[in-house]
């Protein structure tokens, strides 16, 4: 069904302008469009911008906030989110993953790569929130026989339905991590995402005890060189933290297209250590932001990860000149579309009508000039004022439709996990 959307005198990079979406693309970009159309946003006073894709997460997550903050990652992990997990049903992911997209539509972004239980009732959310996405497929090797059976009966379900799914649904095989798959598993994952056409999803060299032991079990091999070996890595893998890499490995990753989601907010609260940003960058990786999930960040706010990347880059490196806000926002929008094959990422005529309407009016974005700098370094999601993913407005004047119900229903499930832990 075509439909049709005009921006009319927003600003778009310095100068006012309208914009003509159609059928989720932009058509037009110039001012004076003169065009009969479905739907016309008032654009004066708003600049528009590419928006978020935050390329690696545990949605469902929200329920968990702020349960067991200030811990190591496996006393964090096998003492406290674990156990709290056990008690989730289908429909506590369900309202989990809405809180997440709410949260994120809120603070501008419009896909997000997630890795979590229950597939089907995360792509449940994402479609009728409206937003972009790819879901994993869980595997983990570490748990009892029954859970493994569980987790292939739901991915056979899921991959059975897939051509239901509306385009702005995609998939992924999730092998948790080198820890908890072993190596027959990843070989057959690196196959069946090849015959599948399917993306691949990985922890990886996150934590420095993650790399110590790789080594003591395989002949000295780093994680990203083990993963390389069974035919893992590649431009459909995204590799989530990549905290501990070497020179070796960032070559690796280079070499075979592989995907980086750097997540500095969720590195810096567990300690895992500070991402080699301008190593990899200049190495020619491919590098994207991420969130992680709200237990260990605690928020999915991408406004955040972009500041957070180029301080500590800044600081890792001694010099202010270590990481620039250019650099980060690209990061932010552009390379995360395009990791996912999504034709977004920037506002120009013929992509996918993506795009976020900012309050120009807002004190940390009112000089316009310095809108990339601004965004960065200075603004937070109150300055967001409508959010369009794939020409479909999710949220305008910071209202989107049903909050109140889907922070409720969330709210019932986070008491009832969380009671006594």
């Amino acid at each position: 069904m075509n439909s049709t959307l005009l921006i009319k005198n927003v600003l778009c990079n310095g100068e006012k302008t309208d914009v003509l979406i159609e059928n989720g693309v932009f058509r037009r970009i110039v001012p004076g469009i003169d065009t009969a159309t479905d739907r016309v946003i008032d654009g004066r006073g708003k600049i528009i911008t590419p928006p978020f894709y935050n390329t690696h997460g545990h949605a469902a997550m929200t329920l968990l906030r702020g349960l067991s903050d200030d811990m190591a990652l496996f006393d964090w992990l096998n003492n406290h989110i674990w156990p709290a997990e056990a008690r989730m049903t289908p429909e506590d992911i369900y309202n989990g993953t809405r809180l997440a997209i709410l949260e994120m539509i809120q603070s501008g972004t419009v896909f997000f790569n997630d890795m979590y239980y229950s597939p089907m009732q995360c792509i449940r959310a994402a479609e009728e929130m409206g937003v972009r996405c790819c879901i994993g497929l869980i595997c983990l090797d570490t748990v009892p026989e029954e859970r493994k059976v569980q987790f292939r009966v739901e991915k056979e379900k899921v991959l059975s339905q897939r051509q239901n799914f509306s385009d702005r649904i995609m998939l992924s095989l999730a092998p948790h991590a080198i820890y908890t798959v072993g190596a027959k598993s990843f070989e057959e994952i690196a196959q069946e995402s090849s015959d599948k056409d399917l993306f691949i999803h990985v922890h990886l060299s996150e934590t420095e005890s993650e790399v110590a032991q790789c080594r003591k079990e395989h002949n000295g091999m780093s994680p990203v060189e083990y993963l390389h070996r069974l035919g893992v890595l590649g431009p459909k893998t995204l590799a989530a933290h990549c905290v501990w890499l070497d020179e070796k490995d960032m070559e690796i990753l280079r070499e075979t297209g592989t995907v980086l989601s750097h997540m500095p907010c969720s590195n810096a609260k567990l300690a895992s250590g500070c991402f080699k940003l301008r190593e990899t960058l200049d190495r020619g990786c491919r590098v994207t932001l991420g969130t992680d999930g709200c237990a260990s960040n605690n928020n999915l706010s991408m406004l955040d990860e972009m500041k957070f990347a180029t301080l500590l880059s800044k600081l890792k490196q001694m010099s202010p000149t270590g990481c620039s806000a250019r650099e980060v926002f690209t990061m932010a929008t552009r390379n995360g579309a395009e990791a996912f094959g999504i034709d977004a990422g920037v506002i120009e005529e013929g992509k996918k009508a993506d795009c976020l309407l900012l309050d120009g009016n807002s004190p940390t974005l009112f000089l316009t000039s310095r809108l990339t700098s601004n965004l960065v370094y200075a603004a937070n999601p109150e300055c967001i004022d409508t959010v369009i993913c794939d020409g479909r407005v999710l949220m305008e004047n910071r209202i989107v439709p049903g909050a109140e119900e889907i922070i409720a229903k969330a709210g019932e499930s986070a008491r009832r996990i969380c009671h006594g832990l």
